[in-house]
């Protein structure tokens, strides 16, 4: 069972949502430690699940992508196996940076991302729609992206 996090749990947590590329010695100089408890203090974090990993967020623009939009899919009742290899197939596909099961008239809501609309409708056709089970997809195309982050609020506030 995890422990509780402490002051200086939620601050290495905290210094480490903004930058993962800070060393030990640069958390541990940030938060008033030595490098030898805070460094066994990330890997606590670590062994209970708070830290899932360490990754490099990468500009899809500057790599081509240039349109980003929620793909919103109506399903047909599926058997487990079924299931698991739309699941199997969705986890293969590059361009699916997220996906959902969500409630409403759709059944899974997908983010994608494509260089430009005439890749992304021929993406649909010959992709998103031979997926098991797929019967629709309805698009969202983004214009502007005004908040992106993974930071995960470190405290519940409540709400205004």
């Amino acid at each position: 069972m995890p422990s509780e996090l402490d002051t200086i749990d939620l601050k290495i947590l905290n210094l480490m949502q903004q930058d993962a590329s800070l060393s030990t010695a640069e958390l541990a100089e940030r938060v008033g430690l030595s490098q030898s408890p805070c460094w066994r203090r990330i890997q606590r974090m670590r062994e209970e699940g708070y830290i899932k990993s360490q990754v490099v967020i990468v500009d899809r623009l500057k790599l081509g992508y240039h349109m980003q939009m929620f793909a919103q899919v109506k399903m047909t009742r599926l058997s487990e196996s079924e299931r698991a290899d739309f699941v199997r197939q969705i986890q293969g596909i590059p361009e699916i940076l997220e996906c959902y099961t969500v409630f409403g008239e759709m059944d899974v809501m997908l983010k994608v991302i494509a260089p430009d609309v005439m890749w992304y409708q021929e993406f649909i056709f010959s992709t998103l729609l031979k997926l098991p089970g797929v019967v629709d997809v309805r698009s969202i195309v983004t214009l502007v992206e005004m908040k992106s982050t993974t930071a995960v609020p470190l405290k519940t506030r409540k709400p205004r």
